[in-house]
């Protein structure tokens, strides 16, 4: 099992890499510049978060992401701008938040399905977004926060999901479950 973390340039990046170790799967942090050609390579991606705003076009920052979402046909998860490109990628809009999540956030979910398997319908997150994806052809809302409501999600077709939530922090309760839960996914 080798996990991909596309570096969209999180502070957390590597939090997301130490999650994976710690829960049995090979990890590499790579660049979003990284050749389609090695990423193929992964039986999954994680997209990381970063301080790039998809809502204000910083969507150009992102490498080759759009050409892994193309050609990759395994297991995909984005996180914060990563949940945030995914969803414009595919459709969606991606704009400013009305008001802006930092901290603490209680996260409602609204659907279990395998990413959110054995969790409980509401728990604490930790949110850092300015931004936020919605209408979202294409993809199921599996979870909402009380001023964000796409706070996780799931497309219709494919093994793709993603979070704006940084399930990787340690003030995100069940956040190595979720973790654990897309390895189980890519391990299918």
């Amino acid at each position: 099992m080798r996990i991909a973390i596309v570096d969209f340039g999180s502070q957390w990046t590597h939090r997301i890499h130490r999650t994976l170790k710690y829960l049995g799967a090979e990890s590499e942090i790579v660049p979003v510049k990284t050749p389609v050609k090695k990423i193929l390579a992964f039986d999954a991606l994680i997209f990381s978060g970063g301080a790039i705003r998809i809502a204000l076009g910083d969507a150009n920052q992102t490498g080759n992401a759009a050409k892994y979402l193309k050609e990759f046909t395994n297991p995909i998860m984005g996180i914060c701008a990563g949940q945030q490109f995914i969803g414009l990628f595919f459709g969606g809009k991606a704009r400013e938040s009305k008001t802006p999540e930092y901290g603490k956030v209680e996260l409602f979910v609204d659907f279990h399905n395998e990413i959110f398997e054995g969790l409980p319908d509401r728990f604490t997150v930790w949110a850092s977004h300015n931004d936020e994806v919605v209408d979202t052809p294409g993809f199921q809302v599996l979870a909402h926060s009380k001023d964000c409501s796409n706070h996780a999600f799931k497309s219709l077709s494919r093994p793709i999901y993603g979070c704006l939530f940084h399930p990787e922090v340690e003030h995100s309760q069940y956040g190595s479950q979720i973790y654990a839960n897309f390895i189980k996914i890519a391990k299918k």
